[in-house]
């Protein structure tokens, strides 16, 4: 059943049982269209009641003056500076841009990066929240450039931007090895994302290094909020054998974590992957792998534009380093 609320040409193609791309031809009126296909759409059009949105229409219309940005979440203020960032360059050419939320979803990824190529943006960075986005490879070649962000893309090769991820784990499991923890333990998202891959291999790769092998019962994933990271810091903390340390793979999951430290003063060092407001007020020292987010979405921005100017050269790959710095401990 559709949703409530005005149909969109999506909920039309679903029910007219043919692709977006259909939709928007019918719609605007391309020729060689088969005429069984239109009069379906039509029948969908008016059966829904879907009327042409102005704005959207006019940016399907060819005028190439915007560019999209589709993140895996933009209620995470990770993608919100990168949005930011982003922005300033596009204004600065003149352009302005489109951004969307893929909310995690592969579906919605490829739904909404589809849409945004049909509304003729000049080009589009995507943040892929599935592991395959060989679908965007018809319109790349109809070009439409686009730049993988903070992920690679898989089965279409594109620039890509991306943080130093493994060797900012491995960096940080590697100081609380040597300053003595026994018990480290590692609370991260899905092991379907690519950074959360890359996080948990650098952290075992400083154990294996070290002769060390961690407890798996220390290893917890799918800590989607800061909630979810709250509760498994509890369990692990009312365990026999609590942790004396614990690495954090996003600021989320390390909010989560000092939620369930700090009430109980619980003496275990805390080092987390990615910054986040108020850190520095926090009533204890901690570590936080931390990174130019905001030069993150420069570059991309950069990229993109380098390819709508005509760069026709070898796709590149930009790796961003990361440093560890002190973040709290200041209040007395």
């Amino acid at each position: 059943m559709r949703k409530s609320g005005r149909p969109t040409m999506v909920d039309v193609a679903a029910d007219a049982g043919v692709s977006l791309k259909t939709v928007s031809r019918v719609i605007n009126g391309q020729p060689n269209v088969d005429a069984a296909l239109i009069e379906r759409v039509n029948a969908s059009i008016a059966r829904l009641g879907f009327h042409r949105n102005a704005l959207a229409a006019s940016l399907r219309s060819g005028s190439r003056d915007t560019i999209g940005f589709l993140a895996a979440d933009l209620s995470n203020t990770f993608y919100m500076t990168i949005a930011a960032a982003v922005s300033t360059v596009a204004i600065g050419r003149g352009m302005q841009v489109i951004m969307a939320s893929s909310e995690e979803d592969a579906r919605s990824e490829r739904t909404l990066a589809l849409d945004l190529c049909q509304r003729r943006v000049g080009g589009l960075i995507l943040v892929p929240a599935g592991d395959d986005q060989s679908y965007l490879g018809g319109e790349v070649a109809a070009g439409t450039p686009v730049v993988f962000l903070d992920r690679p893309g898989g089965g279409l090769d594109g620039d890509a931007v991306l943080i130093d991820n493994r060797g900012g784990a491995h960096a940080a499991a590697a100081e609380l090895l040597r300053d003595g923890h026994e018990r480290i333990a590692l609370l991260f998202d899905s092991p379907s994302i690519f950074t959360m891959t890359e996080r948990r291999q650098g952290f075992l790769d400083a154990f294996a290094e070290a002769g060390r092998t961690p407890d798996p019962a220390l290893l917890v994933s799918d800590l989607h909020t800061p909630a979810t990271a709250r509760d498994a810091m509890e369990r692990l903390l009312e365990a026999e054998h609590p942790p004396t340390a614990v690495f954090c793979a996003n600021n989320r999951s390390t909010i989560g974590a000092l939620e369930a430290i700090l009430p109980r003063d619980a003496d275990v060092a805390v080092t987390g992957f990615d910054d986040f407001e108020l850190a520095q007020v926090l009533p204890r020292r901690i570590r936080i792998v931390d990174y130019d987010t905001a030069h993150l979405g420069t570059v991309a921005a950069e990229m993109l534009f380098a390819r709508i100017d005509g760069d026709d050269s070898h796709p590149s790959h930009f790796l961003l380093p990361t440093h560890l710095v002190d973040r709290g401990g200041y209040i007395r």
